[in-house]
């Protein structure tokens, strides 16, 4: 950006055209008050969805987890963020838990064990997953796998079945 010699005056930034082709937001309670919401993903353990993109394959959620012991065995291609919001677990892979307020990055194509510890009743777990979720067994053969198209799957037949509606998943659906 040029200002003419001798202008003291501040250059003019450029405008950011408006745009109407956007997706709307989501804002909404983390934890609901309907317990529907959670859709069971395996005995004592539940999702929330919270954005389930289907253009990008990435998705949010929160995980609840009411039981000590293995969750799942798996492997993301992707990317996985996430954030404790209650209790606490750990990755038999690894040294370090994750406690109610800790942040785990992890990394692409690790296999790892998520694992509830004895002393903790419940945990939930903000996971913002980028793509898939392969299940594998002690081999690492993979067993089944999970992505924002079968998440949303989920949710519609739960939805459809417990009086929500199978199209209240669509509110999370970008």
């Amino acid at each position: 950006m040029t200002t003419p010699p001798g202008d003291t005056s501040p250059p003019i930034a450029p405008l950011i055209a408006l745009s109407a082709d956007y997706p709307p937001e989501i804002a909404v309670p983390a934890i609901p008050d309907d317990d529907r919401v959670w859709v069971p993903q395996a005995p004592d353990v539940w999702f929330r969805p919270l954005l389930l993109n289907t253009v990008t394959g990435q998705w949010c959620n929160l995980l609840k987890v009411t039981r000590a012991g293995i969750v799942s065995r798996h492997r993301h291609p992707g990317a996985v963020m996430g954030y404790v919001v209650e209790g606490k677990w750990q990755y038999d892979e690894h040294d370090w838990v994750a406690e109610t307020g800790s942040f785990v990055y992890e990394p692409p194509g690790e296999i790892h064990t998520l694992r509830v510890p004895p002393d903790c009743t419940q945990m939930i777990t903000f996971f913002n997953i980028l793509g898939a979720m392969i299940y594998v067994d002690d081999h690492g053969r993979q067993t089944g796998y999970e992505d924002t198209f079968t998440k949303i799957d989920m949710c519609r037949a739960h939805y459809g079945a417990n009086g929500l509606g199978a199209d209240y998943v669509d509110q999370f659906i970008r």
